[in-house]
C-alpha cells in the first residue's frame, strides 16, 4: 500500500517509514502542514498517518479539508496529546482510529492492516475478482487456486489494477504509486512496460486476461 506519514519528528518518521516498508508498502513523508496538503493534493494514497501537532499547522485542520473534500482515503491520527476532546474531534471528523505517542510500531502496522481490511478489502484480507484470488496477509495471488509465482512489484501491481478494476491508470500513476518519490529520477517510464508485460503474461497463461491497454492513457483492469 502507499503511505504518507505527516509527522514533524523526524526520527519518528524514518522510524514508522523503514517499519512499513519492511511489510511491502511504500512510504511517502511530509514533515509539516504544509508539505502534508501538497503532496495529499499532488498524489493518491492508501492511507495517511498523520500527526496532529505539525510544524506549521494542525493535522485537524488537514482532516477538516480532506471531509470538506469529501475525500475516502483512511487515515489514523498520532498524537503525544491524550486529550479524550482531541479523540473524538479527530474521530468525528472523519479519523478511522486514533493512536497516541508514544506506540509500538508493530501496534501502528496492525492497525493500519485493521483500516485497510475495513476499508478497500471489505473487511477481509482476502481479495477476489472472478477467478483470482489475493491474500493480502501472505502477500500471494492465486488463478483458480493456483498460486501464482511474482515478484514483490508484481504482486503490489495486481493488487493496484483490481482495487481500481474498471479505471484507468496512467504510466505515472502506476509509476508513483509503486515506487512513491522515487518514480520522479526516471528518465522514462520502460520500467513500468517491463513490470506489466511480465504481469500480464503470468495472469494470461493462467487463464486471466484482465489487463487490458489504454492507447495513449494508460492501462486498466476489466473484464474480457
Amino acid at each position: 500500500m502507499k503511505i504518507l506519514i505527516a509527522e514533524d519528528e523526524t526520527e519518528l518518521q524514518k522510524s514508522i517509514a523503514t517499519y512499513l516498508e519492511r511489510d511491502g508498502n511504500v512510504c511517502e513523508m511530509a514533515s509539516d502542514y504544509h508539505e502534508a496538503l501538497y503532496k495529499i493534493d499532488l498524489y493518491e494514497y492508501d492511507l495517511l498517518v498523520l500527526d496532529i501537532n505539525l510544524i506549521t499547522g494542525s493535522g485537524l485542520d488537514i482532516l477538516k479539508l480532506l471531509k470538506r473534500n469529501r475525500s475516502e482515503t483512511p487515515t489514523i491520527i498520532i498524537s503525544a496529546n491524550n486529550s479524550l476532546d482531541d479523540k473524538l474531534e479527530g474521530l468525528d471528523l472523519g479519523a478511522d482510529d486514533y493512536l497516541t505517542k508514544p506506540f509500538h510500531l508493530a501496534e501502528l502496522n496492525s492497525r493500519i492492516k485493521a483500516v485497510l481490511r475495513r476499508g478497500k478489502f471489505g473487511g477481509n484480507d482476502r481479495l477476489e475478482f472472478h477467478e483470482i484470488s489475493i491474500d493480502t496477509r501472505s502477500r500471494t495471488a492465486y488463478v483458480n487456486e493456483h498460486a501464482l509465482s511474482l515478484t514483490r512489484k508484481e504482486f503490489d501491481l495486481l493488487l493496484f489494477f483490481v482495487t481500481n478494476k474498471g479505471r484507468v491508470l496512467s504510466k505515472e500513476i502506476i509509476a508513483e504509486h509503486l515506487w512513491g518519490d522515487h518514480s520522479d529520477l526516471a528518465d522514462n517510464f520502460d520500467f513500468i512496460y517491463v513490470h506489466i508485460n511480465n504481469l500480464r503474461k503470468k495472469l494470461t497463461e493462467a487463464g486471466a486476461k484482465y489487463i487490458k491497454t489504454a492507447y495513449g492513457s494508460g492501462y486498466k483492469f476489466v473484464e474480457a
